[in-house]
């Protein structure tokens, strides 16, 4: 088994210490000390990420991006990604794995659950600058680094696979579920093919716990985990975004007035660049990313949770369980979405020169 301290070492030789960091269900991570600056060192998950390079490429292409924005609004940090000690972008040890090491954004912490409104403010403020920083990047300049990622029909379909094999029971409530609303999976998809919705760069992540809040400020100063930055529907990060913070975790309820601050405070920064369409898909990206990701959990579940980590054998049948009830919930809650939507367009930011 390969160590992480031998790995850190490829990157600095003044390594003083190393721990976990995070509780990210795809990559490993650590928290490098040195005698210098610490950085964050990753080893990715090639079962999730089969070409390593590309994510790297694509980070280099966005932050160069950024930086010739040269925004004086801009608040956002982007991690750096750090060279190796022969002056390499990655590590490959002996056993195929590929490491990398980013900058570390210090006096930051990241949230698992919002806890005023004042943070849902700043997430929609942050996930809008990020997109409207990305506006003017060709998303044909990056790679797909994972193809089929939020692509909810073919979601169903490997669902469909894994049901019909699986030696695991099925679960009579997510079954159901499924079935009743399946349904819903073609909504954005059909939309791009319509030419409704256009492809943009995406973040492909963009939870709670993926934003940096600086201790002292309370405001956020960076977004990360940026393996999934690529070409896409940026109603799947608004979705999966408004998901993660407006779960009321302890009912598995939707909080729809966390929602009216996080998309009144994304649409401030990026309502600007939104057409008709990009409203009238707002509810469906809502209703759609908490029934992705149930099929998602439900069939890995199924598989014998090969996807996601766990630390026990039906974790993932509780955590799809979790998300459909919260889709439920946001179903329940249509036209109180709806109309929020409506009062948003309505006062719709003037066109960015």
């Amino acid at each position: 088994m390969v160590m992480p301290l031998n790995i850190a070492l490829q990157f600095s030789r003044s390594v003083l210490n190393i721990q976990p960091l995070g509780n990210g269900l795809i990559n490993d991570t650590y928290l490098v000390t040195t005698d210098v600056k610490p950085f964050v060192l990753q080893r990715i998950n090639k079962q999730v990420f089969p070409q390593p390079e590309q994510i790297m490429a694509n980070l280099l292409v966005l932050t160069q991006h950024i930086e010739q924005a040269n925004d004086k609004q801009t608040t956002l940090k982007i991690p750096q990604l750090l060279k190796t000690e022969t002056n390499n972008n990655f590590f490959c040890d002996g056993q195929d794995n590929y490491w990398r090491a980013l900058s570390f954004i210090d006096n930051t912490e990241s949230l698992e659950t919002i806890g005023n409104l004042a943070q849902a403010q700043q997430v929609g403020f942050a996930l809008g600058q990020f997109h409207r920083l990305t506006h003017s990047l060709d998303s044909a300049k990056l790679y797909d680094t994972l193809p089929g990622f939020h692509i909810t029909p073919g979601y169903l379909d490997h669902y469909q696979q894994a049901k019909n094999q699986s030696k695991i029971p099925e679960d009579a409530y997510c079954a159901d579920f499924i079935a009743h609303y399946q349904y819903i999976v073609h909504d954005l998809e059909l939309a791009k093919e319509q030419g409704l919705l256009s492809l943009r760069v995406i973040h492909g992540d963009p939870k709670l716990n993926n934003f940096l809040f600086d201790k002292t400020s309370k405001r956020i100063v960076s977004i990360i985990d940026l393996d999934t930055v690529k070409p896409g529907l940026i109603h799947y990060d608004i979705g999966d975004c408004i998901r993660s913070c407006c779960h009321t975790t302890a009912t598995d309820e939707f909080n729809l007035e966390t929602c009216r601050i996080l998309l009144s405070s994304y649409l401030k920064e990026m309502g600007s660049f939104f057409s008709e369409y990009d409203y009238q898909f707002l509810y469906p990206a809502i209703r759609l990313i908490p029934f992705e990701l149930g099929i998602r959990f439900y069939t890995d579940y199924l598989e014998a949770n090969r996807y996601f980590k766990v630390t026990e054998p039906e974790q993932n049948l509780r955590r799809a369980t979790g998300q459909f009830l919260l889709c439920a919930s946001v179903m329940v809650q249509e036209t109180g979405i709806n109309h929020l939507i409506n009062q948003l367009q309505a006062t719709k930011p003037s066109v960015t020169q």
